[in-house]
């Protein structure tokens, strides 16, 4: 075998002196130094499959919010979630041997090590954004998928939830479990029923104006919408910044990121008061809403609220349905969730939160263990995981009456809506209005359901973020010696104080987060936070 491997891989040389690391977003950086590290992916995608006796993985190349000049690679495990990380260290591994006989030794050393037989088939699922650079990667992963001998499905241009959900469906396909048909009509098809069953013929008030990001999430919210119910019975949706044919305008002055970090609609768009917009980010696996009031202010709606809406509303129809003995629901937050959110579910919704580290896959471990877990990053990354048990619990149980019948069909189509395999914004964009027409709210209902603490999020530079270590999901440092109590120190000098430092996942950098009950206390408290963290940095 080693033929083919150490030929593709001199194909794509590595470049001098560069270290690759795969993060939560798989490896991303600048698209020219990529094309080594794709190779080795598709080497890498095609031993994972045969690990897993030929099950289907999910190669995504995309590099989500990141400006046009960047791009990355992903790989999707069978039922489309992460790549476990014992895989995320073989991937780094295998991107930073950087001759071709170092990676086929590597290639094979993994096979022993894990027992894999090099025979068994490996099946592999690609697909890509809509980057300039992502034709020329996919080249690359190809020659290594072929290299190593793996059978491919090339989708195309896809998001990144599309990808997922065709790795998921065509993993279940003929079983118990199947989740849809593994096409892109199929997914279209699915989460279009869903959403008109869910709706129960109600109807959400005004329109809806959907950023794209310029990005791939474009051309398909618009094949979406030919499935939906015409506008006339559901939803009237405007799509804008949807131009893909010039690349290099992705996620420039538009789509989730540049809204929630800029606090403000993109420029081009023309919406006025009241009327509801979302942004999707550039591989449209995050949404964000938010809308100018009857004042002209700008109103963000981020995932922290997407969350509380969902949450709220699941455990209405829960409820409504008799379930609310069997069936509890929580809430999955990181500490960047604003305090007063976590107060409004405890106290307001009485449901159980819960606070992970941040990045997707601790919150989307911590979901899977409840029985219906809520969780959303505020940047609007999110879903919702029904656990197995709840899902037979809602299949076999008998409605006693019709209105229990009736929150019993929401909550069945619901669990169709939502992309429970990945955070999803165009799923996740139809169930926040199944929720609102249900509620028969606007986006300023929304908003009134709590008033978020004002906020100040500073970046400290470093010398060494390693020395920065954290406990109690990253909301308290345990080193350096003696910060922590200082921190605490400041916090008391004002009113709702709550602030956390952590080092930065990528530059060295510490994030100190800071909130109070005015705007005054939490950029003071953010300031003296920063300081203390820069004393004990030594930058």
């Amino acid at each position: 075998m080693s033929g083919p491997i150490v030929e593709a891989v001199q194909k794509h040389p590595a470049p001098e002196g560069l270290i690759y690391t795969y993060g939560t977003a798989g490896f991303r950086t600048k698209a020219d130094v990529l094309d080594s590290v794709l190779t080795r992916v598709g080497l890498v995608a095609a031993l994972r499959s045969r690990s897993l006796k030929g099950k289907w993985i999910g190669v995504m190349i995309t590099a989500s919010h990141n400006p046009p000049e960047d791009n990355g690679v992903k790989l999707v495990e069978p039922l489309g979630n992460m790549l476990q990380e014992e895989w995320e260290v073989i991937s780094t591994d295998m991107a930073n041997k950087v001759s071709a006989e170092h990676v086929s030794k590597f290639y094979h050393d993994i096979a022993a090590q894990y027992r894999i037989d090099l025979e068994t088939p490996a099946r592999v699922v690609v697909a890509r954004d809509t980057r300039a650079s992502g034709a020329r990667l996919l080249g690359c992963v190809m020659d290594g998928l072929k290299a190593a001998g793996a059978e491919v499905k090339d989708y195309g241009f896809l998001t990144t939830p599309q990808l997922h959900y065709m790795v998921r469906c065509l993993n279940t396909e003929d079983t118990k479990d199947a989740y849809g048909t593994p096409t892109e009509n199929g997914y279209y098809e699915k989460f279009s029923h869903a959403f008109k069953v869910a709706l129960k013929g109600k109807k959400p008030s005004g329109s809806l104006t959907v950023d794209c990001a310029n990005g791939v999430g474009g051309p398909k919210l618009t094949e979406l919408i030919k499935h939906l119910p015409p506008k006339e019975e559901a939803l009237e949706i405007f799509v804008i910044n949807d131009n893909v044919i010039k690349p290099e305008s992705l996620n420039v002055e538009c789509g989730a990121d540049y809204v929630k970090t800029n606090q403000r609609a993109p420029p081009s768009s023309k919406a006025g008061a009241g009327d509801r917009c979302c942004s999707l980010d550039g591989d449209a696996d995050r949404v964000v809403y938010y809308f100018k009031d009857m004042n002209n202010v700008f109103r963000l709606l981020d995932g922290d609220r997407i969350a509380t809406l969902v949450a709220s509303f699941l455990g209405d129809q829960i409820r409504q349905a008799g379930l609310a003995d069997s069936i509890k629901i929580g809430v999955v937050q990181t500490a960047y969730a604003n305090g007063a959110a976590t107060q409004y579910v405890e106290q307001h919704l009485k449901l159980k939160v819960d606070c992970t580290p941040t990045g997707v896959k601790h919150l989307h471990h911590a979901a899977e263990k409840l029985d219906v877990g809520v969780y959303f990053e505020a940047n609007g990354h999110g879903t919702v995981i029904f656990s197995d048990d709840t899902l037979e619990t809602i299949a076999k149980y008998e409605p006693k009456s019709p209105g229990q019948k009736e929150a019993l069909d929401v909550v069945h189509a619901c669990i169709d809506l939502i992309n429970q395999s990945v955070g999803d914004a165009l799923s996740d964009m139809l169930l926040v209005e199944v929720v609102l027409a249900h509620k028969n709210w606007g986006p300023q209902e929304w908003l009134s359901t709590y008033t978020d603490l004002p906020n100040r999020l500073l970046k400290v530079i470093v010398n060494d973020r390693k020395i920065f270590k954290t406990t109690d999901a990253e909301r308290r440092l345990v080193s350096p010696e003696g910060l922590q109590a200082q921190i605490d120190k400041e916090v008391q000098k004002v009113r709702q104080g709550r602030s956390f430092a952590r080092a930065s996942g990528t530059e060295d950098a510490v994030r100190v987060y800071a909130e109070a009950a005015t705007k005054a206390e939490a950029e003071d408290l953010a300031r003296k936070v920063a300081e203390l963290v820069k004393n004990a940095g030594g930058a």
